[in-house]
């Protein structure tokens, strides 16, 4: 019930939950939270009480062993939280078995799916990764200051500070006037929005054949040149750490630690291979050799010329001025010759690809190389048209063995040898039925083409391209280790350099 108190007790779920209304100052967007809006604010509150089963949460999942059991794991939880809040619990969904469209990852797909299958007798669908820690009654008090009935985008807003080009270079005058959701910390859409959505989606081609920054896209997606409703930020949904004492106001949060899944990989469970050509060989090799060359146990410099005093390896194949996919395919074979050692796991890079493989060797554990696993920085080419997703190759490819023996098996081959060697590979892991497995922690491009604040939660382990910067400088700011594994720490240490 209200009170003329600023707080007030109220049902949520079928239990009783004490909050502030000086924590919910900006109820709608644009809100500016003076006095006068006060009054529509707290009809609304009390007037939009949620049932837990009007809310659909996704789990933003995918079909690799290890990524299945997180994602098993973070369902579990939110089901246990509504266990003790309500009879029933709400739908809570892993995306990659939603359907068998390869396009699903990209969100715009699902959606006439979402609004068949939920419009009707749900308010919410809230998105989320599999790491992403959920209050589940603080999320709900959070929706609750929302009119169900509007259409309503919510999330915490990222914006660039530069205009980039993993973006195509969108509001290039003032890049941080456009606001777009950090999935680590869920984000949500109502109903209304949802349906909308879908019936374009089913009258209107998706324009873009490309998916590479899919948070970016999604959200220059709803707004529609202005036709429709801009991000609005929610405060409580948060990329802290979830032991944080700021995490206590926060509806979202993220564990410390990456997940432990083991002691790190073997230095000698990895081959290295470096894709070079003989015009890079004095200006890119060195910056390697002075960086993140020491951490490799086994390492090749392939090229289109044999230098001895690199060295590097000419594998037959003429340097192109793009695609490189006829190297590429020489490497996957040389792999799997007795060239090289027998390893169980190979990353590719180009010259220009700043690595820390440290970091890869504690992700790697996480995965089973006897598994064809195919991993890195997930794009997507024509994915709403039965498409195919692809590791774009500048932030590093990473393939177990198994992998490889399959994709060679299978036939796949270059059409060209300047053929684009990242999406060749996808056609083939998608003729094959392979998934491609995204990680966050890899970067097609530099640090400052992403927004800091996506940047400020991650440890990473890669980034790529020398363009306007000072290379071994972005290597020791970024991903150069002290020694210690922990998150935390590395974070910490970050956050100094940058103070």
């Amino acid at each position: 019930m209200l009170s003329n108190s600023p707080h007030v007790w109220y049902k949520v779920a079928g239990c009783l939950v004490f909050f502030s209304f000086c924590d919910y100052a900006d109820v709608a967007a644009g809100s500016s939270g003076k006095s006068s809006q006060s009054q529509d604010n707290l009809h609304v509150i009390h007037n939009n009480q949620l049932d837990l089963r009007e809310i659909v949460f996704i789990i933003q999942s995918q079909s690799n062993s290890f990524h299945v059991r997180q994602a098993e794991r973070r369902r579990a939880d939110l089901l246990k939280q509504a266990h003790g809040l309500a009879e029933k619990p709400p739908e809570v969904l892993l995306l990659h078995n939603l359907s068998h469209n390869e396009g699903d990852w990209s969100i715009l797909p699902l959606l006439p799916y979402l609004s068949r299958s939920f419009g009707k007798n749900s308010s919410w669908i809230v998105f989320l990764e599999e790491e992403t820690n959920v209050n589940m009654p603080v999320l709900v008090r959070v929706l609750e200051k929302f009119d169900r009935n509007e259409e309503w985008f919510l999330g915490k807003p990222l914006r660039d500070e530069e205009s980039t080009i993993i973006h195509h270079y969108a509001f290039a005058e003032n890049p941080s006037v456009f606001k777009y959701p950090d999935f680590a910390a869920s984000w949500a859409l109502s109903i209304p929005l949802v349906v909308r959505l879908a019936n374009k989606v089913r009258e209107e081609p998706l324009k873009s054949d490309f998916t590479i920054d899919l948070k970016h896209e999604v959200a220059l997606y709803i707004w529609d040149d202005g036709k429709g409703p801009h991000l609005t930020a929610v405060p409580e949904l948060c990329t802290e750490p979830e032991d944080s004492p700021r995490a206590r106001r926060c509806a979202t949060t993220l564990s410390p630690e990456p997940p432990l899944c083991g002691e790190p990989v073997n230095t000698d469970d990895i081959f290295v291979a470096v894709k070079t050509c003989r015009k890079f060989h004095k200006e890119r090799v060195p910056v390697i050799k002075k960086t993140w060359e020491k951490d490799a146990l086994f390492l090749e410099y392939y090229s289109d010329h044999a230098d001895p005093s690199i060295p590097t390896i000419d594998l037959g194949v003429p340097n192109t001025e793009r695609g490189h996919c006829g190297k590429t395919f020489a490497i996957l074979q040389r792999f799997l010759s007795s060239a090289v050692p027998n390893t169980k796991w190979l990353l590719v890079v180009d010259d220009d690809t700043l690595i820390s493989l440290p970091r890869l060797r504690v992700l790697l554990s996480c995965y089973d190389p006897s598994e064809p696993v195919c991993l890195g920085e997930r794009y997507g080419y024509g994915l709403s048209q039965g498409g195919y997703s692809y590791i774009t190759g500048g932030g590093g490819m990473v393939f177990s063995r198994e992998a490889v023996v399959q994709l060679l098996g299978s036939g796949c081959k270059c059409y060209s040898n300047d053929a684009p060697d990242d999406m060749v590979l996808g056609m083939c892991l998608n003729a094959l039925g392979l998934p491609v497995t995204h990680s966050a922690l890899f970067h097609q491009a530099r640090p400052e083409d992403y927004a800091r604040d996506f940047l400020a939660h991650q440890v990473p382990i890669s980034f790529h391209k020398h363009w306007n910067i000072d290379p071994v400088a972005v290597f020791h700011k970024w991903l150069k280790d002290d020694g210690s594994t922990n998150a935390s720490d590395q974070l910490n240490k970050r956050t100094k350099t940058e103070l």
